[in-house]
């Protein structure tokens, strides 16, 4: 049995609103959380700190080198490679390549990316 005073509307309006309303705040919580971070992009990184590992999780990799540029990375694998080392590469959530090794010769690939 169908109204003919449009009350049939309402419900739906609502949640149209609601969901309208409710995408605006998830956008805007999601545009200041990418714009609140300028990645460090510039060079390679060779880094010791392990506050690093906290941001991504590799399982039995752990980063050995962060670069910006694919190509020093690709050297840095091939370096790694010819002394035995098996590495592999990411992209970190700043667009930087990551060379992953295992962690027993992290040490020793630190030392050859250089």
């Amino acid at each position: 049995m169908a109204s003919g005073n449009g009350w049939y509307l309402v419900g739906p309006l609502i949640a149209v609103g609601l969901v309208g309303f409710l995408g605006a705040i998830f956008w805007r919580m999601g545009l200041q959380w990418t714009t609140a971070r300028e990645p460090d992009v510039a060079g390679l990184s060779i880094f010791s700190e392990p506050e690093y590992g906290d941001h991504a999780d590799y399982g039995l990799l752990c980063p050995a080198a962060v670069t910006a540029d694919a190509e020093i990375a690709g050297d840095i694998r091939r370096r790694l490679g010819d002394a035995g080392i098996r590495a592999t590469q990411t992209y970190d959530r700043d667009g930087r390549t990551v060379v992953l090794v295992f962690a027993e010769q992290l040490e020793e690939a630190r030392r050859l990316a250089l």
